[in-house]
Formats: structure tokens, C-alpha cells, sequence
């Protein structure tokens, strides 16, 4: 009985663990509608401002794009890895830790490479290299105006010469269950591809072609962190429900398989009950 009362408790224990699971599960659900609308919402105007600036820039001489287009030999090197403040959600943050050091590892071997991390679980990073700064408050309100203070921040480290180069380190949402690791360039703003089809264009600018340029840089940078952090936040809640909804269904599954074996050993147990009776009575009639 002793055993019988082992599995009966590990039933329990695991029934409690589908409710919670189940109900993170609806929680992220919830929570992955209203932030999937929010980056697909976003995702045209700010590709579109990306594109705007590139081909304005392109138009430009070199140093009209100010000292954000600045192209320095790359010797400093600045990773802005995306991560969440919360586990049980996947491979969401391991896959971002693992970008990261992929990346390291391929492009920049012989630079020197700082990591400036946004989220908790990206700390993890601070063992093998230097994080230079944590913002893992920005969830609890992520708006604009407090992202653009963090993208400020990166602006000035480049425009001072901290770093040659800075790069995004995120998760790109493509559905629920797919979340795409990302390398994308933030500083210097990287030039446009294939420009020979949009030099030609016929705009009239007012005021000037340097001023709206100058004026469109800082904007199209701020918006593209946001993007990348608004992404990362679908992400994240995609790669937990879909977590938790495998948790779920292996606890089900886990839970059946413990009630058949408590089914037959409470039945055993019945039996041989069932033989000790018998045997006894057969004594005493005997």
C-alpha cells in the first residue's frame, strides 16, 4: 500500500503541475495577440522609414549623413543581446546566448567585443565576456520613449568612438511556434543594397535633402530598436505558450501512464487481499 499511496501522491503532483502550465498557457496566449498585432502593426512603417533613409543617404556625399553613417575600421565591437526577464519558455534565450557567441566566435575574432544586454537572462553572457550595461527594466513599461532613451544611449557610444560597430542580437517573430535568431546592423547605418533604381527619383524637399536626412536618422534608429524589442516580446510569448502547451500534454500523457500503473497495483494489491481471505478460510475449514 505503501506504493500505492507513492503514485497516488505523484498523481497529485502532477495534476497540480498541468494547472499551472495550462494556465501559463492562456496567459501567453492572452498576452501574444496583443503583442503579435503591436510588431505586425509596426513592422511596414518601420521598414519603410529604413528604406526611406537608406535611399536619401545614398543620394548624399559621405559625410552628409552625419556621424551616425560614419563607416570606421571595425576594431570595437558592441552586441546588444535581447533576451526576457523570465525562463520556461524554450530554447528562446539559450538560442540568443548561442547566436551571440556564434557570432563572436565567427565575425569577430580579432576585435574587442562588449556586450550590452536587455532582458535578465542575458547575464548569463557576463561570464565569458564584459557586459558593459543590463536594462532589464524596460519590459515592465515598453514604449517608445523609454526605448529611444537606450537607443540614445548606444547612439552617443558610437558617436563618441566607444565602438565601431554595433549590432542586435534578437529574436525575429514569425509565427507561435517559430521564432527566427537575428543578427541585424544597427550602427553605422548599414547603406542601401541596390540604390541604382531609387536615385533617379524626382522628389521636392523642403527644407533640404541633408536636413530631413539628419533629422530622419535618429528617428529611423530609435524605431528600429523598438522593432527589434517589440519582436523579441511576440517571441518570447510565442516560444512559452508553445512551451507550456508541450508541458501540458507530456504531464497528460505522464499522469495516464502513472494512473494505469496505479490501477494495477491497487488491483494486484485487491487480489492478493482477495487469496489471503481465501486461504484463511480454507485453513479454518480445514
Amino acid at each position: 500500500m505503501a506504493n500505492l499511496k507513492e503514485i497516488r501522491n505523484r498523481i497529485t503532483s502532477i495534476g497540480s503541475t498541468m494547472k499551472i502550465t495550462s494556465a501559463m498557457k492562456m496567459v501567453s496566449a492572452a498576452k501574444l495577440k496583443k503583442a503579435q498585432d503591436a510588431i505586425t502593426a509596426m513592422r511596414p512603417y518601420a521598414n519603410k522609414l529604413t528604406e526611406l533613409l537608406q535611399n536619401l543617404s545614398a543620394t548624399l556625399d559621405s559625410d552628409a549623413g552625419g556621424e551616425y553613417s560614419t563607416q570606421r575600421e571595425v576594431s570595437k565591437v558592441l552586441l546588444v543581446a535581447i533576451t526576457s526577464n523570465r525562463g520556461l519558455c524554450g530554447g528562446f534565450n539559450s538560442s540568443i546566448v548561442k547566436k551571440t557567441t556564434q557570432t563572436i566566435e565567427t565575425n569577430y575574432k580579432d576585435c574587442t567585443v562588449d556586450i550590452f544586454t536587455i532582458g535578465k537572462k542575458g547575464s548569463v553572457l557576463s561570464k565569458e565576456y564584459t557586459v558593459i550595461e543590463n536594462n532589464n527594466e524596460i519590459f515592465d513599461a515598453l514604449t517608445f520613449d523609454n526605448v529611444a532613451e537606450i537607443a540614445e544611449n548606444l547612439m552617443q557610444l558610437f558617436a563618441d568612438g566607444s565602438y565601431d560597430k554595433i549590432e542586435l542580437v534578437y529574436n525575429q517573430f514569425k509565427n507561435a511556434a517559430t521564432q527566427i535568431s537575428t543578427v541585424e546592423q544597427f550602427l553605422p547605418i548599414a547603406p542601401a543594397e541596390d540604390t541604382a533604381t531609387n536615385t533617379n527619383l524626382d522628389y521636392i524637399f523642403e527644407p533640404s535633402k541633408e536636413e530631413i536626412v539628419l533629422e530622419l536618422i535618429p528617428k529611423s534608429l530609435k524605431t528600429q530598436l523598438y522593432k527589434s524589442i517589440r519582436d523579441s516580446f511576440a517571441s518570447e510569448h510565442g516560444a512559452r505558450m508553445t512551451a507550456m502547451h508541450k508541458a501540458t500534454d507530456n504531464a497528460t500523457d505522464l499522469r495516464d501512464e502513472l494512473l494505469l500503473t496505479y490501477n494495477k497495483a491497487r488491483q494486484a494489491a485487491i487480489t492478493n487481499e482477495i487469496l489471503e481471505i481465501v486461504g484463511g478460510a480454507e485453513a479454518l475449514n480445514n
